[in-house]
């Protein structure tokens, strides 16, 4: 049997970059794959590109910072699969900003997004586990922002150390249903966003200790780790994926 065999997992955000290798990879070790992204167009080419790969992949465009939507999106995987077993909290916004320019509509956005997309979205999932009575995997998406400053992203930086924190204390309230919770902080990524500057790879292959900004695959591993059978003594900790720059944190300015 492939290691995800007879599992279903949601994933948001997963249009393209790291969320849509997760996917892919989730897809080709057997699991039952439920692909979200607020853009339409994205989450339905990303899902066929899976499909094309013989992967099973259900489409679910919308907003899920929404609560309702998180809701419909919990109850029509549950009807179209029979059980949820696997959550990745990938869905955020960056919007970068000075502090003292910093607009409340931004810091709402950035919010009501990065903490309460991820925290319902678990909420409502693990409910969903409880029923179930076979356990779960929860992954949320912080970042190395949430580790060390980074310049004109205090609000973003704020919403991702904050995960960890929910990681970290939700152990109490989801071990005893065997749900195990836990959290990744990228670095540096190779993506479809980050490839429109020109300058990215160069810039941060000079000042991470690796050499090298990570690729979506170095993600989207550690990902699939921590959400496996083999990963089920590991909950509330936050691992970063980084090539080291945390350890040395050199601005990229």
């Amino acid at each position: 049997m492939k290691k995800f065999q007879n599992k279903t997992a949601i994933v948001t955000g997963a249009g393209q970059g790291i969320g849509l290798e997760i996917c892919r990879q989730l897809a080709a070790h057997g699991a039952n794959v439920v692909l979200n992204d607020i853009e339409v167009t994205l989450a339905e080419e990303a899902t066929r590109s899976i499909q094309q790969e013989k992967g099973v992949c259900l489409a679910y465009p919308g907003d899920c910072s929404e609560f309702s939507f998180i809701q419909t999106m919990i109850n029509e995987t549950v009807k179209k699969f029979g059980s949820v077993d696997i959550i990745i909290a990938n869905a955020g916004i960056t919007l970068f900003g000075d502090f003292l320019e910093y607009k409340p509509e931004d810091f709402n956005k950035v919010m009501q997004v990065n903490l309460g997309g991820s925290f319902f979205l678990t909420q409502q999932a693990a409910r969903q586990m409880k029923e179930q009575g076979t356990g779960g995997r929860i992954l949320l998406m912080s970042s190395v922002t949430g580790h060390q400053a980074h310049k004109n992203l205090a609000a973003y930086g704020m919403s991702k150390a904050a995960l960890e924190m929910l990681a970290k204390n939700l152990v109490l309230e989801l071990s005893p249903y065997n749900i195990t919770i836990n959290a990744i902080a990228p670095g540096a990524t190779i993506t479809e966003r980050t490839k429109s500057d020109p300058n990215y790879e160069k810039t941060w292959s000079g000042i991470t200790p690796i050499g090298k900004p990570a690729t979506t695959k170095d993600i989207a591993n550690a990902a699939l780790f921590l959400v496996s059978q083999e990963a089920g003594h590991i909950t509330g900790q936050s691992l970063v994926i980084d090539g080291g720059w945390t350890s040395v944190s050199p601005s990229p300015y």
